[in-house]
């Protein structure tokens, strides 16, 4: 590693800690509305959508909507469990996901 890439990561690292550091420092003499308290509730689960959507949805570059796309298939088995089951949603998104992803790849394809 150069000077410059290590000018480059410490640049990077005084910026991100930099941010969050004014973020938590403000955060308690800032007052938010009601409704932008309400609508920052949306934010995690859209950034989140917006991650996996486009890898759910296109896994090998364009769009995909068939039985041959595992990433959607096993995409749709988590969110249905998640709505299902709604008390321990995470968990089991998580863990059917995870075994149909694994069932239909190594033991459907």
């Amino acid at each position: 590693m150069n000077g410059t890439e290590l000018t480059i990561i410490l640049g990077m690292t005084l910026v991100t800690f930099g941010i969050r550091g004014l973020v938590l420092l403000f955060s308690g003499r800032i007052e938010i509305s009601g409704a932008w308290e309400r609508a920052l509730v949306f934010v995690p689960p859209a950034v989140l959508s917006a991650i996996i959507a486009p890898s759910v949805l296109m896994p090998r570059g364009s769009l995909e909507l068939s039985f041959g796309n595992f990433y959607l298939i096993s995409g749709c088995a988590a969110l249905m469990a998640g709505i299902i089951f709604r008390r321990y949603a995470l968990w089991a998104a998580i863990v059917t996901g995870l075994a149909v992803f694994g069932l239909y790849r190594f033991f459907l394809l």
